[in-house]
């Protein structure tokens, strides 16, 4: 098979082609390997490999399905790069930091643990933002993930490098996580599908606090299928998670229905400022949704009090997670961590009471709003990709923007929300620039918004499947 159909292919028809042996895995690894070799210079998605061990895990991978005529797991022979804020064993993880940039942890964290198990191969690591902290990916240890569409464009953030390998066609799966967008706003700009699953559905280890609500890993394709794949092996509960949801099937139906379906818009998330491009483009959602049949309302479940709950609830995380290191390494960090650790410690017991009243107030009129609505569909990001070489936005639409987090709203807001949401392709803006529109469904409903966002994929860009940018330009 030419190894070009190789890399270009979706994680589902890799799988199948595994399984009934008409390709090996090392086959497939050496494809992807190539193709990192050839694409990865110029975006900069994949920052740390590790090929001898992934041909040693490729080779496994075929001597057991010869042996036994049966794949390791749902994600066998498939090549893997884990964010780099996820630990991996023997692996450099060094979360975007100067603090950790020779940092090679002694075990694996959870998702890495299930990716192994389901039989991926691990090629590296994707890049991030100093531990995550904002929606562009670039440290100071690797430098700026470019966005294959256009290089001189941000990929978004904090799963940047993720999703721009997927867009590259450097990776055929791959992982992320998201707090106020990181998963969603990324696959908006590099044009492949994000999903940030309700919190408890993906268990995490270790974990600052793995009560905290706002944060949730999650799963990055070229199509909803593909992520889909991913989510049967990620929704799985494991003891060492203090928070978990039942586990749910997350198989698709090829031709799921969805005439009468009752749907909500919401152009720009209760009154956000959006960029003219982006409006342009999502303009013509409504007349998609009914050309598939659905009812159609424009409405709100109203957002007053989101903002401050997510930034206040925010800072006071940033504190517990990073507090001591900002103490003791304060010189080796780059400025948003600083500032959040800065900020955070300014927030009050009296700011934390009003803050979580506020997210009530959000979560509750969120559900109440979901009764007589299935799904809610909303602009991902209220931009289109930025300028790689600025740190953020300085305005959206002539609204000047307050501090790094303000442009991420309209995925932050619907964080507070606890709804289950994806990011998936809708379009592209005159200057070819990829805009996604975000589906947001009812509580725990993931699989239900993963196959709608599927039927409105196809019905807006006439496939199920992103294609993959040949030459990043």
């Amino acid at each position: 098979m030419d190894t070009q159909d190789l890399w270009t292919s979706d994680a589902v028809r890799l799988r199948e082609l595994l399984v009934r042996k008409e390709v090996s895995s090392r086959e497939v690894l050496a494809a992807f390997l190539a193709r990192i070799e050839q694409a990865n210079p110029a975006v900069n998605a994949i920052v740390t490999t590790c090929p001898e061990e992934a041909e040693l895990a490729a080779r496994r991978a075929d001597d057991a399905l010869a042996r036994t005529g049966e794949p390791l797991g749902p994600l066998h022979g498939l090549p893997v790069a884990h964010k780099d804020l996820l630990d991996t064993r023997g692996i450099r993880t060094t979360y975007g930091s100067r603090a950790f940039a020779e940092h090679v942890p002694q075990a694996d964290s959870l998702t890495v643990e299930q990716y192994r198990a389901a039989g991926a191969i691990m090629v590296g690591k994707t890049n991030t933002p100093e531990f995550g902290a904002g929606s562009h990916t670039r440290n100071e240890v690797f430098g700026t993930t470019r966005n294959p569409h256009d290089l001189t464009r941000s990929a978004g953030g904090s799963s940047g490098g993720a999703a721009a390998a997927l867009a590259a066609g450097m990776l055929p799966i791959a992982d992320g996580s998201d707090m106020g967008g990181s998963l969603r706003n990324p696959a908006s700009f590099c044009n492949v599908v994000g999903l940030r699953p309700t919190h408890g559905r993906v268990p995490s280890w270790p974990g600052t606090f793995p009560q905290f609500p706002y944060v949730t890993n999650g799963a990055m394709g070229r199509s909803v299928d593909d992520v889909a794949l991913q989510m049967q092996v990620l929704n799985a509960a494991d003891p060492r998670c203090q928070v978990a949801v039942p586990v749910t099937s997350f198989a698709l139906e090829a031709d799921a229905a969805v005439p009468g379906t009752v749907v909500a818009v919401d152009a720009d998330l209760d009154g956000l400022p959006v960029d003219p491009a982006v409006r342009k483009v999502l303009a013509g959602v409504a007349g998609v949704l009914a050309g598939l049949g659905c009812e159609v309302r424009e409405a709100t479940p109203g957002f007053a009090g989101a903002d401050d709950a997510f930034e206040t609830w925010r800072a006071w995380y940033q504190v517990l997670s990073f507090g001591e290191l900002v103490d003791q390494r304060r010189e080796e960090l780059g400025p948003n961590i600083v500032w959040n650790v800065d900020q955070g410690r300014e927030v009050s017991g009296a700011d934390l009471v009003r803050a979580e009243r506020n997210r009530m107030a959000v979560v509750e009129r969120a559900r109440e709003f979901m009764t007589r609505h299935e799904l809610l569909i909303c602009p991902v990001s209220q931009v289109p990709p930025f300028d790689a070489e600025l740190r953020y936005p300085a305005a959206v639409d002539g609204v000047p923007s307050r501090h790094y987090l303000d442009w991420m709203r309209a995925c932050s807001r619907i964080t507070v929300t606890g709804l289950p949401a994806a990011s998936v392709p809708f379009g592209f803006t005159d200057d070819g620039l990829p805009v996604g529109v975000q589906v947001v469904g009812r509580p725990g409903a993931d699989a239900d918004v993963l196959r709608f966002a599927g039927v409105l994929q196809e019905a807006a860009t006439g496939s199920r499947i992103a294609p993959v940018v040949r030459n990043p330009r």
